[in-house]
């Protein structure tokens, strides 16, 4: 790790190429709303980590396939200063592993590493999990539905994402990560669940929730406008 470690913020995205993103919610907005919903909701994550001034990362999918020239490239939705990182690896784990590892090397740590799938998580909770980490190894944003929208840690844990490939997205992912902390006799802090944005179900009660960005909104209340783009 380099002597110059600054608390930092890596953010997972897959490209938003129509048909291989949010695929459970093309019953709702079609494979193409659901490209454009994926697109939202990056730009919506860069915005609220880069207001924060904490170094930034996004790792990225290539995006490369079928539909690809109709969509926005994820490294066009980054903002001047991120830096930007390749996915590597054939399972999450491994994709976590290869991206926590390149943001420490290049200096980043404490590291809180989120996805883009929790519209309503803010700055304040990025703030919440710095201040747990002055005191705790590891800190987890449990996600309602069993796995969890933001995992830190202030050295690179990565032993954390050992898990089985067939475990990544179930609901058995937060639990399955708690056991291995305390396998290595790592002391976790958990912060406030939140909802991630992944079925019709999770659309309709995020929908009702005030904290709803209103660009995430825009798309999730238009389904309709989708179907012929």
């Amino acid at each position: 790790m380099s002597a110059a470690s600054t608390p930092a913020v890596l953010v997972m995205a897959k490209a938003p190429r129509p048909g291989s993103v949010k695929t459970r919610l093309h019953p709702l907005l079609g494979p193409r709303g659901c490209a454009a919903l994926q697109a939202e909701l990056i730009r919506h994550t860069l915005d609220t980590v880069t207001a924060t001034g904490l170094r930034t990362y996004l790792a990225y999918t290539h995006g490369r396939g079928d539909g690809e020239a109709s969509t926005p490239d994820v490294r066009v939705a980054a903002h001047p200063g991120v830096r930007t990182l390749v996915q590597r690896g054939q399972d999450l784990g491994q994709r976590l592993t290869a991206a926590v590892t390149d943001a420490f090397t290049d200096g980043g740590g404490p590291l809180l590493v989120i996805g883009t799938d929790a519209p309503t998580l803010t700055r304040m909770h990025l703030a919440a999990a710095l201040t747990a980490l002055e005191n705790h190894d590891v800190v987890l944003g449990p996600a309602l539905d069993g796995g969890y929208y933001l995992i830190g840690t202030r050295r690179p844990h990565t032993e954390l994402f050992a898990l089985d490939a067939m475990w990544w997205s179930t609901d058995k992912v937060m639990a399955a990560t708690l056991t291995l902390a305390a396998e290595a006799g790592l002391r976790a802090e958990l912060l406030a669940p939140l909802r991630d944005l992944d079925t019709s179900e999770d659309a309709a009660a995020l929908l009702a929730d005030p904290g709803l960005p209103p660009g995430i909104t825009a798309v999730l209340a238009s389904p309709r406008s989708w179907e012929d783009v």
